[in-house]
């Protein structure tokens, strides 16, 4: 016997609950998983640096997307959601944090702007958030300081003018910049604390390829200050880019550069902390010379044309504390999944941790980071007892 219309409609609506239970169950759980994993006791000097893998909220330039998507998970999907509700899920996992790092994959604007996808490409995006995009990046921390990342291959997706539009409206909502020159992004903390952010990638911003430029810049703001924090967005993409390789990744025939060569440069001049993003997945974490490198933190929050397959749904928010020469003293990674398009929650499998820890073990047998099941990064113990470490003895006078 044939269904009646309006038994077919409660059939749906039940079935879409179900979909929004797991993110329902996350965002509830975030709290607990948040003060779970905060059990390494800092220093009443540090400070608390939390930072995100790629974050995209919507496209203005090409928002034909939702239609597939609609069609695909079987919901209403929004081409211009509010902003403020995609990053709530994320708020608890950012409430410790003194300084937040995010990577603004995509600009920021409205109007007309330069085509930069070829009629019937296949193989590119072009991204461009709505204004009211930067307050809300702002409003994702209230107690905390939000600096965004612009040195990547989608600021610029509106075209040269649009990426300085995109700086504009971040620096207007109180959001600080970096990535866009070589000068270092100087954050003070309440405390009086200075944290100097450098970013770095293959496209727009201070080139990720050229090491020597590299070097230089991140030595210039390690000699004046203790605290350097580095971000770098290059690498290959997808699936088959979990693996970091130390040598020149290709992607659809670009270069994007050797993320271990660029790290170990960076760390090397006296970066604390080094952040990757750009392939889009989960990677290794490594301790390189006393620098805790995170190599590529995954998808935060890609609302957009981006595949939700695994393991492109997992990514994590890392926090990091520096005490006041610098070092390392605790540090997290926060694990995250999305199940739909904008929907982001807590993973409670903690499939980003697991994942992060055996890549670490695969690709730096001997530097790798151990990380344990609650997320907690292992600091390495000559961190630790306050002893000078090989950064430390850089930064006082050497190469």
């Amino acid at each position: 016997m044939a269904r009646r219309p309006e038994t077919l409609s409660s059939v749906r609506r039940v079935k879409s609950l179900f979909r929004l239970l797991p993110g329902v169950l996350a965002t509830l759980a975030l709290p607990a998983l948040a003060a779970a994993q905060d059990v390494v006791p800092d220093t009443a000097d540090a400070v608390r640096i939390c930072a995100g893998g790629d974050l995209t909220l919507g496209t203005n330039l090409t928002p034909e997307w939702v239609h597939g998507a609609s069609a695909r998970y079987r919901i209403r999907v929004d081409p211009y959601p509010d902003p403020d509700s995609l990053l709530t899920p994320l708020r608890p996992l950012l409430a410790d944090a003194d300084i937040v790092l995010l990577n603004v994959e995509g600009a920021i604007g409205e109007g007309a702007a330069p085509r930069k996808c070829a009629p019937g490409s296949t193989r590119c995006y072009a991204f461009r958030q709505p204004t009211g995009t930067a307050a809300a990046l702002r409003r994702v921390a209230d107690s905390a300081e939000v600096v965004g990342n612009v040195a990547n291959n989608h600021a610029g997706d509106a075209g040269r003018p649009g990426w300085r539009t995109t700086m504009h409206h971040l620096e207007a909502a109180g959001v600080r910049v970096t990535g866009a020159d070589t000068l270092a992004t100087l954050v003070a903390t309440p405390r009086g604390d200075t944290v100097a952010f450098l970013g770095f990638s293959v496209w727009v911003g201070p080139s990720a390829r050229d090491l020597a430029a590299v070097r230089r810049h991140v030595r210039r703001a390690a000699e004046r200050y203790a605290r350097v924090v580095v971000t770098m967005h290059m690498g290959a993409e997808g699936v088959r880019a979990q693996r970091t390789p130390d040598t020149t990744e290709v992607f659809y025939n670009e270069d994007r550069g050797n993320m271990v060569a660029f790290a170990r440069v960076a760390a090397e001049a006296g970066a604390s902390l080094v952040v990757g993003h750009g392939p889009h997945v989960m990677r290794a974490v490594e301790w390189y010379s006393g620098t805790l490198v995170l190599y590529s933190l995954g998808n935060l929050l890609t609302y957009g044309p981006f595949s939700l397959a695994e393991p492109l749904n997992r990514g994590a928010v890392a926090c990091a504390s520096l005490d006041a020469a610098g070092r390392v003293v605790s540090a997290v990674l926060r694990p995250t999944r999305q199940w739909l398009p904008g929907r982001v929650g807590a993973d409670l499998s903690g499939r980003a941790v697991v994942l992060a820890d055996s890549l670490s073990r695969l690709d730096f047998p001997e530097s790798g980071a151990t990380i344990e099941p609650d997320g907690r990064i292992v600091v390495p113990s000559a961190r630790v007892g306050g002893t000078e470490t090989p950064r430390a003895v850089r930064k006082s006078g050497g190469n």
